[in-house]
């Protein structure tokens, strides 16, 4: 008994020693170390980490992909693909409620209404109830992006660090701005996007010093993720070649297309928000969300999780894996194979979006903008080249349409033009990009006068 006591005396003895040394730490850095100098020392910090973090989170999205795939071939049933997203969503929902014991879904909006609220404390649970949500979401089939739950848990990185800190909160908003670009950064492995997402979507009101330390933590973030990685981007263009301006009047025309269909995809997926709002019972947002994902991605399995791999394949000139196999024995002309492909994809994908995110999964809205620009521009060229016996290269419309529908539908231009251009290293391609995003932008603010995530409140089916 005596010994006993006298190890918890020493326990306790060794806690307060290591508070006092923490607590004289925070006084000596008061003192000679300025709030700049050390907000850019622990953005720095929260870049690795965060970098590290959307490392991780692609990793098990894939590692889950590969099991479900592996299980959809061992059995030979490709109708159980239908279920697979059911499953998905079930298990995020579940492990969101009795797990975290909290809603850890629509990131993104959640991140800007408590900026909005002034309120900076983030619950730590978001950073590892982000990456574990995702995972099963995407990883089961959710046809939706990885980027909102990793701003949402580099927002978290970098609230708990400047909370352990004792900063003050002008200093402990910038380091969650931090914490968020540096998650878009890493995801997309683009620090430029990285850093605009927090000026265009969050709209922080930042100093210089701010800015720099912003950009430091996407630098590092996305240098991280990259090094983790492999040095593998996710979009892997082989090379796109040098961009033809005397197509720039098509340009125009793809600005106006993607502005419209902006509009589209807002209402198609507001309208299955609005559905999933009216079941009560959350069991039923549930099996309805996932049964509707597994129906879209039985009919084109391309729109299966993020869709970089069809990405890829557009831009590398291989069409056809936007096409579901049996698709291509049902016609002869390989064209309306990829127009019927390709309009039916672009039907679905905001609902199968809205679905993923409002219907119990943890998921984020830039990668399914990205994959429907590309589809769109796909289908874009292959039309015009058709009617009016034009030579677009499909692949060039489809990375500028990827800009071009990011900017109309998530409106926020900057970002869009940027975070494109960097994922697949196509700087030839920032004029025409900036042309499409600008037009497309403007056509939808003439409808919409907020961005995508101050336009509504969120839902979720968790909560």
């Amino acid at each position: 008994m005596h010994n006993s006591t006298t190890a918890n005396n020493d326990c306790a003895t060794a806690i307060n020693s290591n508070s006092g040394l923490f607590d004289r730490f925070i006084s000596w850095r008061e003192l000679h170390i300025t709030d700049s100098g050390f907000m850019l020392l622990l953005a720095f910090i929260v870049g690795v980490l965060t970098g590290i973090a959307a490392w991780l989170l692609k990793l098990l999205i894939g590692k889950t992909s590969l099991l479900t795939h592996t299980l959809v071939s061992t059995t030979g049933m490709n109708w159980i693909i239908i279920l697979i997203p059911i499953l998905g969503i079930t298990l995020t929902a579940l492990f969101s409620r009795y797990i975290m014991k909290g809603d850890v879904s629509n990131g993104v909006s959640k991140l800007v209404k408590s900026l909005g609220n002034n309120n900076y404390a983030i619950d730590s649970k978001s950073i590892y109830g982000s990456i574990i949500g995702s995972s099963l979401t995407l990883g089961m089939g959710g046809t939706a992006g990885s980027e909102g739950p990793i701003a949402y848990a580099g927002a978290g990185i970098g609230s708990k660090i400047g909370r352990l800190f004792r900063l003050q909160p002008q200093i402990l908003m910038i380091l969650i701005g931090c914490g968020a670009a540096a998650g878009i950064a890493g995801i997309f492995k683009a620090p430029i996007g990285g850093a605009l997402f927090t000026f265009e979507v969050l709209r922080l009101e930042l100093s210089t010093v701010a800015v720099i330390g912003i950009f430091l933590a996407t630098l590092v973030s996305a240098m991280s993720a990259y090094i983790l990685s492999g040095d593998t981007l996710d979009i892997n263009v082989i090379s796109p070649g040098a961009f033809n301006t005397s197509t720039m009047g098509w340009v125009f025309i793809l600005g106006i297309t993607a502005g419209l269909y902006s509009l589209y995809y807002t209402w198609s997926g507001d309208i299955a928000k609005l559905v999933l709002c009216n079941y009560h019972r959350r069991y039923l947002n549930w099996i309805l969300s996932g049964l509707s994902i597994g129906i879209m991605i039985y009919l084109f399995p391309s729109m299966y999780g993020e869709g970089y791999g069809t990405i890829t394949d557009i831009i590398n000139e291989n069409n056809f894996s936007v096409a579901a196999p049996y698709i291509l024995t049902l016609f002869k002309s390989n064209k309306t194979v990829l127009l019927i492909a390709c309009a039916g994809i672009l039907l679905l994908k905001g609902i199968g979006a809205s679905a993923t995110n409002n219907g119990g999964g943890v998921a984020g809205d830039f990668a399914p903008t990205l994959f429907a620009g590309c589809v769109l521009g796909l289908l874009f060229s292959i039309t015009a080249n058709m009617a009016f016996k034009t030579e677009l290269n499909p692949a060039h419309f489809a990375l500028i349409a990827m800009a071009a529908s990011m900017a109309g539908i998530i409106r926020a231009p900057l970002m869009a033009i940027f975070l494109t251009t960097e994922m697949v290293g196509g700087v030839d391609f920032l004029l025409p990009a900036t042309v499409s995003s600008i037009i497309s932008y403007c056509i939808v603010m003439l409808f919409k006068r907020q961005t995508f995530y101050h336009s509504k409140p969120f839902h979720n089916s968790n909560t």
